[in-house]
C-alpha cells in the first residue's frame, strides 16, 4: 500500500519527536537551507524557503551537535505541501532510504 493510500490515522500512528534543528535540502544540484520541525521513523516535517511539489525527491542531511554522534543523511519523497504565510512551505517527507 503506498503512502498517499494510507487512512490519515494510520499516518499518525508513529510517534514524532520536535526538533527544530537545522537541515540542509538537495535537490536537483541546489542547496537549500531548512528546518526540521518534527522528526519520525518514518518521516519528517520541514519548513522550506522555497516552493516544492508533492513527488519532489530530496536529499536530506541533518548534522548533529555533538561530534561523537553521528548525524542523519536520508532520501526522502515530498507527501504533502502545505503554504505559510511568509512564502515558505511545511513539508511532510516520507523517508526512502536512510544513508
Amino acid at each position: 500500500m503506498s503512502q498517499n493510500n494510507r487512512d490519515y490515522s494510520e499516518k499518525r500512528d508513529y510517534i514524532r519527536m520536535r526538533v527544530d534543528a537545522d537541515v540542509t535540502l538537495l535537490h536537483e544540484g541546489q542547496v537549500i537551507s531548512a528546518v526540521c520541525i518534527d522528526l519520525s521513523s518514518s518521516g519528517m516535517q520541514v519548513q522550506a524557503p522555497r516552493a516544492f511539489k508533492v513527488g519532489d525527491q530530496l536529499s536530506v542531511k541533518i548534522d548533529s551537535e555533538y561530534p561523537a554522534l553521528a548525524g542523519l543523511e536520508a532520501e526522502t519523497e515530498v507527501v504533502w505541501v502545505k503554504q505559510a504565510e511568509d512564502e515558505s512551505q511545511r513539508l511532510g517527507l516520507t523517508i526512502l532510504k536512510m544513508n
